[in-house]
């Protein structure tokens, strides 16, 4: 199949990465004055990983588009809606887009692939990527499996069978809205795990997980749903890689907030957490870990304070 990856960060380089690597021809494309891409470029390798000569890099979007019968697109969610602006001046009928991101648009609280359906309609078929595993253990031949989920069901099952594997099982989801939301909030209940690394009451992750989980639920379920959804590999499953791990953005982000320090890179989970605020009070759903870590988070509560009261 021939793919581009549009977005060259942690998780857009992996994803050109392995669909190289089971055989796909791949274009990686990043923006014009992307350090990322430049490097990229120049090497042929980032942190993580080195490519080999078949992948292609590229800041022509033309290309990228061109060249691709399935669309891959991995950037920073609240950058989606502008990026979808772009993507409607090309003709994409007969291309598949997947959505490899977790996250809701803060400021309208739409799931991303409403966002992107915004501007192209419901025709053009739309995927979503999502699950645990990190790049930084995926490169090391560590396995995990994920979920791709869409409207289109002979996409689902195209995608799954496409890009399975031995290092990455891919299984078919059964409910869109369910996949989208517990993906989106587990990266605000990684958040949390991280603000309790930073305060020392790690012991505490268990009942994150367990309260966490049970208020997802909740809203998955309110907002049309299936509430097992969140004990599925996008929310639940997920926690390891993002509660746990070294390597999870949004733990970190916590941990060091916590500790009165600034994490540099991207976590999503910040601007998720205002997203589900808001779909909490719109949907009448109780959710006092996400809208204690909002508060944390963009409102500059006290954490020890307010962890205390949330569980102890």
């Amino acid at each position: 199949m021939n793919v581009s990856v549009l977005g060259c960060g942690r998780w857009g380089s992996f994803i050109a990465w392995y669909l190289n690597s089971i055989g796909h021809k791949v274009v990686l494309w990043g923006r014009e004055n992307s350090k990322s891409l430049n490097q990229l470029i120049k090497y042929k390798k980032n942190d993580l990983i080195t490519f080999n000569e078949n992948v292609k890099f590229t800041s022509d979007l033309d290309l990228a588009i061109s060249h691709a019968e399935t669309i891959i697109i991995s950037i920073s969610c609240q950058s989606l809606d502008d990026f979808s602006k772009q993507l409607i001046k090309y003709d994409l009928s007969d291309r598949n887009i997947v959505l490899c991101m977790k996250g809701i648009e803060e400021t309208s609280t739409k799931r991303l692939t409403q966002v992107v359906e915004t501007y192209i309609g419901e025709s053009l078929p739309i995927a979503i990527w999502v699950g645990p595993g990190q790049p930084s253990d995926f490169v090391k031949g560590i396995p995990n499996c994920m979920v791709i989920d869409s409207k289109n069901t002979s996409l689902k099952k195209h995608l799954v069978q496409s890009f399975s594997n031995d290092l990455i099982k891919l299984y078919i989801g059964v409910d869109l809205i369910g996949n989208e939301i517990g993906a989106a909030a587990k990266n605000v209940i990684g958040i949390a795990a991280g603000l309790l690394d930073g305060i020392g009451y790690s012991s505490l992750k268990g009942v994150l997980m367990s309260k966490g989980a049970k208020e997802v639920s909740d809203l998955i379920s309110a907002m049309g749903g299936n509430r097992l959804s969140a004990y599925g590999l996008c929310h639940l499953g997920d926690y390891q890689a993002t509660l746990f791990s070294e390597y999870s953005h949004n733990r970190k982000f916590g941990e060091l907030l916590a500790q009165g320090e600034k994490f540099t890179k991207l976590a999503e989970g910040v601007s998720s957490s205002s997203a589900l605020a808001k779909l909490s009070q719109k949907y009448n759903v109780e959710m006092p870990i996400c809208s204690a870590t909002n508060f944390i988070v963009n409102n500059g509560g006290n954490v020890k304070d307010i962890l205390n009261g949330l569980f102890i």
